[in-house]
């Protein structure tokens, strides 16, 4: 037996002046189960949700008003899955709202509100996604596409457009076992046929009563096949297209075929809505509150409740402010101005709303050293290994030019072996010069020392990328015999590493 009772708390009161009771469910888990830790993160819908009136133990039961729980904060729970949670809607008492959104961003901004799921709208997606009317023009792949990209920016379970299947029952089949994999908690499927109408609109046609109720069958035996617990909302459109007993006859056999919730689309009166949700009275009714100006009235959520509603769609709202929006800020910057600061919320508001915030605090979790400057890469990348390589390289076709002074034409300068007198010069053989290059780091260890002959300096600046600019050539021309070698440059690079250049001379006797 699930009843709603006080809580402890016992009464709330709000700004606006009202007192509602806030009440928690017996037995009954809500359609989120988190952990207490998450609490924090519960807003509090100010819709005001309705219990029916019930027979309980053989007593009257008054109607009693409670708000609903929702998380609006990030994901990091342990949430049911998609259908599970929304089955848990479904069978709670009261009344449910779910705004129809058409992307990701809107998506967000539902769940942010506090409401428990929402719908994806096929007129609002066709008309954000191509620029079109819903007349068909957007296809199967389009709207599984944009539905995964919304039930992944959200937590709270959709239930997604699926028009009247893409086809025959076949066609059904895959369309239910794909919005299944995009994440989708429930399904719509009409009965139109192909191409389809908006509803509300002129030129509706429905196929026969055995194709429609196949396409039903077809969509239990696909989750059936995939293992979900998929919804399935069976949708007819027969009213305007031919009658509302036939809708009622429809709705009927859809339920009979393993529909969980029923929808009559378009229809005229509340009396007519009545009629309907009297219709298999155990399957829980949706009703379609088109804004506007649609065919259905326009009732406030107890008068739904009253009528025997379960769950409630809104289909055009976010759109529909969305385009106005839009071009009042159009109006205002074609004039010369901007916005008004009331019409749009801040950037910081921005930024928080599309979750830049929760990225900033995630990210610290996997943060590593500051990414070092451009110099500094070259520098680190100048002491690695392969650097390493190429200086002993550049020492081993030093060492080998020695052995074999055929190589050594690295601008030698070669004097006469004798003086005028005859007698031998001291000095007299070949002079060859090279460039040390010593590398220490801040920390003392040596990094590098190399000797590279004068006539490899091209390369130098990729191994010590630091001494980019400096002209080694005339450096070391100027360079004169000492021994040990002349230092030529003594400087720290930019991150702190000590960079020693010495000009060698020597001198093989003929």
């Amino acid at each position: 037996m699930n009843i709603l009772q006080p809580s402890s708390s016992s009464m709330q009161s709000f700004r606006h002046g009202c007192t509602i009771g806030v009440w928690q469910r017996s037995r009954l888990r809500p359609p989120f189960h988190r952990p207490s830790s998450s609490l924090s993160n519960l807003a509090f819908d100010s819709s005001i949700i309705r219990q029916k009136s019930t027979s309980v133990a053989g007593k009257r039961v008054s109607p009693v008003l409670h708000t609903v729980a929702a998380y609006s904060g990030d994901k990091d729970y342990i949430a049911d899955p998609p259908a599970k949670a929304l089955r848990r809607i479904l069978e709670s008492p009261g009344i449910y709202q779910g705004p129809a959104c058409f992307d990701a961003l809107s998506a967000k901004l539902v769940e942010r509100a506090g409401f428990e799921f929402c719908f994806t709208s096929g007129f609002s997606i066709s008309a954000a996604r191509l620029g079109l009317p819903d007349t068909g023009f957007i296809s199967f792949g389009e709207m599984i596409e944009q539905g995964r990209l919304i039930t992944e920016a959200v937590s709270i379970p959709v239930i997604g457009d699926g028009d009247n299947g893409y086809g025959n029952a076949m066609n059904v089949k895959r369309t239910v076992k794909s919005y299944i994999r995009a994440g989708f908690a429930g399904i719509i499927l009409e009965d139109q046929v192909s191409p389809k109408a908006c509803g509300h609109t002129q030129g509706r046609k429905v196929v026969s009563r055995e194709e429609a109720v196949m396409r039903i069958k077809a969509a239990v035996d696909a989750r059936k096949e995939s293992g979900s617990d998929i919804v399935i909302v069976a949708r007819t459109d027969s009213r305007q297209a031919v009658s509302f007993d036939e809708s009622l006859w429809r709705s009927r056999a859809f339920a009979d075929a393993g529909a969980d919730v029923l929808f009559i689309d378009a229809l005229t009166s509340k009396e007519e809505m009545k009629a309907f949700c009297e219709t298999a009275p155990l399957v829980p009714k949706m009703a379609n509150m088109l804004e506007g100006g649609g065919k259905t009235p326009i009732l406030n959520l107890l008068e739904l409740g009253d009528i025997g509603y379960r769950i409630v769609a809104y289909p055009l709202s976010l759109l529909g402010v969305s385009m106005q929006a839009m071009q009042d800020a159009l109006t205002a910057i074609k004039g010369g101005r901007i916005p008004s600061p009331g019409s749009m919320p801040s950037f910081e508001e921005m930024k928080e709303i599309l979750g830049f915030n929760i990225y900033y605090e995630e990210e610290k979790r996997y943060a590593t050293r500051p990414r070092p400057s451009t110099s500094q890469l070259y520098s680190r990348r100048a002491s690695s290994n392969d650097i390493q390589q190429r200086a002993q390289d550049n020492a081993e076709q030093r060492d080998r030019s020695r052995e074999d002074p055929a190589v050594e034409v690295i601008t030698p300068e070669v004097y006469n072996s004798y003086r005028a007198d005859g007698s031998r010069d001291p000095f007299s053989g070949i002079w060859s010069r090279s460039l040390r290059i010593k590398l220490t780091g801040k920390d003392g260890f040596e990094k590098l020392d190399v000797r590279i002959p004068a006539g490899f300096l091209e390369g130098v600046t990729s191994i010590v990328p630091a001494l980019g600019g400096v002209n080694l050539k005339e450096l070391l021309d100027d360079a004169a015999y000492e021994p040990g070698g002349k230092l030529l440059i003594d400087f720290n690079d930019t991150i702190g590493d000590r960079i020693q250049m010495f000009g060698h001379v020597e001198i093989e006797e003929l």
